[in-house]
């Protein structure tokens, strides 16, 4: 049986293709762009065979970058909970990949920081991503090399200044 939503949905399919402005067009080539570094990115982390799920890699990926830091800061960073990221330092933990700690000047505030395995773990993944990214240029001529850098690094400027705003309060954060 033929979903009812099918031609609703087919019409607009068909209107958004028919309609693409150039600046639509643009958007649609941001969005296979994106879809294309989330499969890589998916394929980068095939080397963790199941050892941790995907949000406990983005937070030993963005806790190895920050360096020791108090949870609270850690979950701000995130943009998450501070009890979320709590449960899921309780399990990397666990694991041998996170290390808590308290801060000197005051013991109740809980810190934690990347353990070694934690940060091997992290560098596998981070090696795996950028030999795929690396594939991927292989593709094109240095000039386009050249373009696709200048673009990335602008389209990342750009990011970091949205994602400044959106956690000052001014909407919810990117996914």
């Amino acid at each position: 049986m033929v979903s009812p939503y099918l031609p609703r949905l087919l019409s607009t399919t068909i209107l958004v293709r028919v309609n693409t402005s150039h600046s639509d067009s643009d958007v649609l080539a941001l969005e296979l762009m994106t879809r294309a570094l989330v499969g890589l990115t998916m394929r980068s982390i095939e080397v963790l065979a199941g050892a941790v799920t995907i949000p406990q890699f983005r937070l030993l990926l963005v806790l190895a970058d920050i360096g020791q830091v108090p949870s609270s800061r850690l979950a701000a960073k995130l943009g998450m909970l501070a009890s979320s990221v709590t449960r899921l330092a309780d399990r990397l933990e666990a694991a041998g990949l996170l290390i808590r700690g308290h801060d000197p000047g005051n013991r109740s505030i809980v810190t934690v920081e990347v353990s070694p395995s934690g940060r091997e773990l992290v560098a596998r993944v981070v090696a795996r991503r950028q030999a795929l990214l690396a594939e991927l240029l292989a593709g094109m001529t240095p000039a386009e090399r050249a373009e696709a850098g200048r673009v990335a690094r602008r389209l990342a400027e750009l990011a970091a200044s949205a994602g400044e705003a959106l956690a000052a309060g001014a909407g919810p954060l990117p996914l």
